[in-house]
């Protein structure tokens, strides 16, 4: 299994990459086009202008270099944010003291505070895929989320040595994807089973709101476990949605084909929204398979999985 890059933070950092080369390259060859824009003094001497110019330039052949894997090169983005912010905090003093004037503000703007947000973002979720891929490869916390008992009051550790087990990570109720998966499972369900292969499915939901919403698919008597601290969902590796796996245009696009097309809708927030979903295919205590959904859109192929040789890398 592979976990992949977000595109989102690839595309933050190439913008900015973009931005501050053409704003250090304008600082040094005509330092003074910011003061001619906001009608200011320039300062004397003018080096210490270019000086931020020459950082500019700096700062725009390290975003670009990060841009091509932002959780590799994030030390390149937090060195970003820290001084984007020492910058934005320089320009309220200086203008606190009477020492810049207020059309200043749209520079600082421009060139520090739109990118604090997009850079934080970026170190969080460079954070999180660390934190996933530690807990995914960690056989210690898979052995013990092994000893989760599911509504059949055996262990998922028991289930998996009796049979093969598909284990389906599912979004919360109200997501047309988790309906999606729902319906495509109802569906595969007897193909699925005449393999020997048992479904479990895991969701946020209490006991009572599962046994209802899974009955409108005759799901109902499949085992199940309710995960609302989303605990089982951490141990797999599954790891909370960045913006664009959840609000990408892909998802969009797939959400009206999903939700209004096939009519599968939507419903009342049930549980974490930001949780990604995921399917893996465990016997004897071992992941022989997994799908982990790289968008919420994502629609896994549930009898593929039941084939080890569709794993892209296993679980150790």
């Amino acid at each position: 299994m592979q976990f992949r890059e977000s595109d989102w933070g690839k595309t933050a950092l190439f913008v900015a990459s973009t931005f501050h080369l053409i704003w250090g390259g304008l600082s040094l060859v005509y330092p003074t086009f910011v003061f001619a824009i906001t009608g200011a003094t320039p300062p004397q001497p003018i080096d210490s202008f270019q000086a931020l110019g020459l950082y500019s330039l700096v700062m725009g052949v390290g975003f670009l270099c990060a841009s091509t894997n932002p959780t590799r090169h994030w030390p390149v983005v937090l060195m970003g944010l820290l001084i984007s912010v020492a910058l934005t905090l320089g320009f309220v003093v200086n203008y606190a003291n009477g020492q810049l004037p207020g059309r200043f503000f749209w520079v600082t703007l421009l060139h520090d505070v739109i990118w604090i947000v997009p850079f934080a973002w970026i170190l969080y979720e460079a954070h999180e895929f660390s934190l996933g891929r530690k807990r995914y490869h960690s056989p210690e916390i898979q052995k013990m989320a092994l000893r989760t008992r599911t509504s059949e009051q055996i262990s998922l550790a028991e289930m998996t040595q009796r049979w093969p087990t598909m284990i389906v990570f599912l979004r919360h109720f109200g997501c047309t994807f988790c309906r999606e998966a729902l319906g495509d499972l109802a569906e595969r369900r007897a193909e699925i089973e005449k393999t020997g292969t048992r479904i479990l499915l895991v969701h946020m939901g209490t006991e009572e709101q599962a046994r209802e919403f899974f009955s409108k698919y005759g799901l109902d008597d499949l085992p199940r476990i309710s995960d609302p601290q989303c605990a089982l969902y951490r141990a797999f590796g599954l790891m909370r949605g960045r913006l664009g796996q959840l609000f990408g245009p892909k998802v969009w696009l797939r959400g009206f084909q999903a939700g209004i097309m096939k009519k599968h809708g939507l419903g009342l927030l049930v549980g974490n929204g930001f949780q990604m979903p995921g399917v893996f295919l465990l016997f004897h205590g071992e992941v022989l398979n997994a799908y982990v959904h790289q968008n919420a859109s994502d629609r896994p192929n549930y009898v593929e999985l039941l084939e080890p040789s569709f794993a892209d890398e296993p679980l150790v």
